[in-house]
């Protein structure tokens, strides 16, 4: 049987089980097989997969065995998330890597199952380059339009706490007071926001309408608001109050 029948013909007489058949080299040529990478799928030349000496090569030129379903698609038992990154590098010889990192680890896994070395070397190499590079440890997205903040909130799969504070909105004089009191309002919010900002999104707003506010959101939604000023009524003059916010966390 030869190498351009083995795909169709077997798979074609095999039933629900899945069969195994082989390639001989250069028997297909630029002709495509269809791949099943973990459920994903994809579609290629021979040519393409067999362009490096990897393990796909392998497969494609004889030397391995494959597996195919029923339908002709070639069963490959990994996931195929990345797999359209590897036939990109195949092709052209590079590619542009992920930007997060535990994408690039993933990727290398892949790369170093189906012994692509010269992808496997691009991606220790960025990963070494996000080592020495500094990565902060905690981010607050400071609002800069309401369209902005909803965006932020309503895509949130956290928690979110919004602290307002902008000192300019007073109309009046402040407090003896209220400085403090606002300041501790924004160290108490760096103080959350730093031990907690795996679970919670912080946010800060510095264009709202209010003087020093917080705001509680879950799933896209307001559940609570605290509003830390209020008037006071002085001997001549209306004067603006910051109060300082209390937090009781509850332990066990």
């Amino acid at each position: 049987m030869s190498g351009d029948t083995c795909l169709t013909t077997i798979c074609r007489s095999s039933g629900a089980k899945p069969k195994t058949c082989s390639f001989k080299e250069g028997s297909l040529g630029n002709k495509y097989v269809r791949l099943n990478v973990g459920g994903s799928l994809y579609y290629t030349t021979v040519q393409v997969l067999t362009r490096h000496d990897t393990m796909l090569k392998a497969m494609f030129s004889g030397r391995m065995e494959v597996l195919t379903d029923k339908e002709g698609w070639i069963l490959i038992d990994r996931c195929g998330k990345h797999f359209g990154v590897i036939l990109n590098y195949l092709r052209d010889d590079t590619i542009a890597l992920p930007k997060n990192r535990q994408e690039i680890k993933e990727l290398m896994a892949e790369a170093k199952y189906y012994l692509i070395q010269g992808l496997v070397d691009m991606c220790q190499a960025a990963l070494q380059d996000k080592k020495d590079s500094y990565e902060p440890v905690c981010n607050i997205p400071i609002i800069t339009s309401p369209k902005e903040e909803e965006r932020l909130i309503e895509s949130s799969m956290k928690p979110v706490v919004k602290l307002l504070y902008n000192r300019s909105n007073n109309k009046y004089s402040y407090t003896s007071n209220s400085d403090d009191n606002l300041l501790k309002n924004i160290e108490l919010f760096d103080k959350l926001s730093l031990r907690f900002n795996g679970r919670v999104l912080f946010i800060k707003d510095v264009i709202g309408d209010e003087i020093c506010c917080w705001s509680f959101y879950g799933q896209g939604r307001k559940l609570a608001e605290v509003c830390c000023t209020s008037i006071v009524y002085a001997t001549e003059k209306k004067q603006t109050k910051v109060l300082g916010i209390v937090l009781l966390e509850s332990c066990g």
